[in-house]
């Protein structure tokens, strides 16, 4: 079974009503922030957090 990094955006502070601006993981426009204000799709943001996250298996 894999596990997959889900987050959970609904907050109003991840979205910046000012307009758009590249992500930083695929460089395409997004109005979405990270909780530290980086612009980044929350796709993309579950998808580094899955690639950078220790597996059990990893030693």
């Amino acid at each position: 079974m894999t596990v997959v990094a889900l987050l959970d955006w609904r907050s109003p502070e991840h979205f910046d009503h000012t307009g758009d601006q590249p992500c930083v993981i695929c460089t395409k426009p997004t109005p979405l922030r990270s909780d530290r204000g980086k612009p980044v799709h929350k796709v993309c943001a579950e998808e580094w957090i899955d690639s950078h996250t220790a597996k059990e298996d990893d030693e």
